[in-house]
């Protein structure tokens, strides 16, 4: 592809693994835009100058944010949304020419979009982890209205906040101790991710209708989704939010809505990918 052609990205550290590239550039394609989306490496220590070299150039659209920049981008961009008092991460950031940096989250967004299409009305959902991702999925949860949401967290004032931030009541409990009976348990850590250690726990407290739902894709089978199978719990994979959260920011990025119904398409590509 030719440099001169608008281009958005992804940016986070690391990044060889991500399939956000093959998704964008999918849809593209599909769409006939002559544009691209590309994968760009960038450390803590960068992002200052990442931000200031991309600003200066005419042809860059924005970029989405992943680990473990999504709270850090915010100290860089505009937020007339008002993202960073709601959820309190970013992981979309578009580039207005000559204007602000605008910040943006469509992890939410992408996360909902499987539970939604499901009609999931569970009661309870546990979710593993405290980092931006978490802060996404339970400002989603809570727009859901779940009512009993416990977060798993290291470190309990981190779960705390985000319960807090979220404005919905809930608790708190350690990585090590046990689930409870609940409908929905999600991952948000990069545990089970390829180069990690496995995410560890047992699944049985879980009520036998309840969905597992791990958001790392790479590896796309992690061990957490095959023991919920394993259990007879139904599952839904990384690329489920992946996906969901790609096709909002396409829409910031290249003012196109994504064709989804090439989805099974999409999915083949990927899964061939690994």
């Amino acid at each position: 592809m030719s440099d001169s052609l608008p281009y958005a990205e992804v940016i986070g550290d690391p990044i060889s693994h991500s399939k956000s590239p093959l998704i964008h550039n999918f849809w593209l394609k599909a769409l006939d835009i002559e544009a691209e989306y590309r994968k760009t490496h960038v450390t803590s220590e960068g992002l200052a100058a990442y931000f200031l070299a991309r600003r200066a150039d005419p042809d860059w659209l924005g970029c989405n944010v992943t680990i473990p920049h999504k709270i850090a981008v915010m100290d860089f961009t505009d937020d007339p949304g008002g993202v960073r008092e709601r959820i309190g991460a970013m992981n979309t950031i578009a580039s207005e020419t000559g204007g602000p940096l605008i910040g943006t989250n469509t992890d939410a967004g992408g996360f909902l979009q499987p539970l939604l299409r499901d009609k999931w009305k569970g009661q309870s959902a546990v979710l593993i982890g405290s980092g931006g991702a978490a802060r996404a999925i339970v400002f989603a949860l809570a727009s859901l209205g779940v009512p009993d949401i416990t977060v798993m967290a290291r470190d309990p004032a981190r779960g705390q906040a985000l319960l807090d931030r979220a404005g919905t009541k809930g608790r708190v409990i350690g990585m090590n101790d046990a689930l409870p009976a609940a409908d929905l348990l999600v991952n948000s850590t990069s545990l089970g991710m390829v180069g990690q250690p496995e995410l560890v726990v047992d699944l049985s407290p879980l009520a036998d209708g309840a969905t597992v739902y791990d958001i790392v894709y790479a590896p796309l089978e992690t061990q957490l989704l095959k023991a919920a199978r394993d259990r007879g719990l139904k599952t839904l994979d990384g690329l489920e939010m992946l996906i969901g959260q790609a096709a909002l920011a396409f829409d910031i990025f290249f003012d196109a809505e994504a064709p989804r119904e090439l989805d099974a398409e999409l999915r083949a590509l990927l899964t061939a990918a690994d």
